[in-house]
């Protein structure tokens, strides 16, 4: 049994937790066994995410301090929930639980936030299919490097094809 302070202490770590967070993702994870939930929260851990089992009264009030979240998330909490919380990156631990869905089917995904918008089920799944951003870096990199390589290629091309020229004009002698 918890005591007021533990869990006035709980609130306010849920309400420091939902502060900091871009994205909030409530899951339902009845049915899963501790190794599995243990796995889960391994695959979480490297994506600067983690998944928090929670009484759904503490994160109620946790919400208190976060109005727009609250307004999304709030009506959910019924049953046992676990809250995934997104810190940096939100599709990463979106793909992850997407994927880890399909693997271990007792775990469902209920509905997430992010900026204060309710996200549906599909809506996280769409989540997971957007690239990383270091995909999303790698491609505006890659975007911001083909004008420079087109142009170093032009100015490679003329000595090139006067080399060719040259050759071409000594095998014809």
């Amino acid at each position: 049994m918890m005591t007021r302070a533990k869990k006035v202490q709980e609130i306010q770590t849920l309400s420091d937790k939902f502060g900091k967070s871009k994205a909030a993702f409530l899951v339902d994870f009845i049915g899963m066994n501790v190794e599995e939930v243990t796995n889960l929260r391994k695959k979480l851990t490297p994506l600067d995410a983690e998944m928090r089992v929670v009484r759904n009264t503490l994160a109620k009030l946790a919400l208190k301090d976060h109005p727009e979240v609250e307004e999304a998330i709030s009506g959910e909490f019924v049953g046992n929930n676990a809250i995934v919380f997104a810190y940096e990156d939100v599709s990463a631990p979106a793909k992850a639980l997407s994927e880890y869905s399909k693997d271990v089917e007792a775990l469902k995904l209920k509905m997430g936030v992010m900026d204060g918008k309710a996200l549906d089920a599909n809506a996280v799944k769409y989540l997971a299919t957007l690239p990383s951003k270091e995909e999303l870096q790698a491609m505006l990199l890659s975007t911001f490097l083909a004008p420079m390589s087109k142009l170093v290629r032009t100015f490679n091309e003329v000595p090139s094809s006067f080399a060719r020229t040259l050759n071409a004009y000594k095998d014809t002698k």
